[in-house]
């Protein structure tokens, strides 16, 4: 009996843990090996450039208007295109003024006695 316990929690750990790792690690290198000149990325340290040359296991990419272009490996790519944050449509602003909202006080005029 314990024989098929510890069986069957490695096959729920195979199949809730590292199956779908494999396959997230599988989709990312084939991204990464399907890079070309011209496409938008952003690295895993957030720079976002566009890919001037691609070599074997570096690419070049253009990070400004300047022409500023640097080297990168291959797997320091994080994603085709530009990354965003994880909700969709609010800007730091947007949260920042939906986050501090001050009530309105009404103005107290000074009496002209008293200037």
């Amino acid at each position: 009996m314990p024989i098929i316990t510890l069986v069957a929690l490695f096959a729920v750990m195979y199949f809730m843990m590292i199956r779908p790792e494999k396959k997230r690690k599988q989709k990312a290198q084939e991204m990464r090996d399907n890079l070309k000149k011209g496409d938008v990325i952003t690295t895993i340290g957030g720079i976002i450039g566009k890919i001037v040359a691609v070599k074997d296991e570096t690419i070049v990419i253009e990070t400004s208007e300047d022409r500023v272009r640097v080297e990168f490996t291959k797997w320091a790519v994080s994603s085709v295109g530009v990354q965003t944050s994880d909700t969709p449509g609010t800007s730091k602003k947007e949260k920042k003024e939906e986050a501090v909202e001050v009530p309105e006080e009404p103005v107290n005029e000074i009496p002209a006695e008293e200037q």
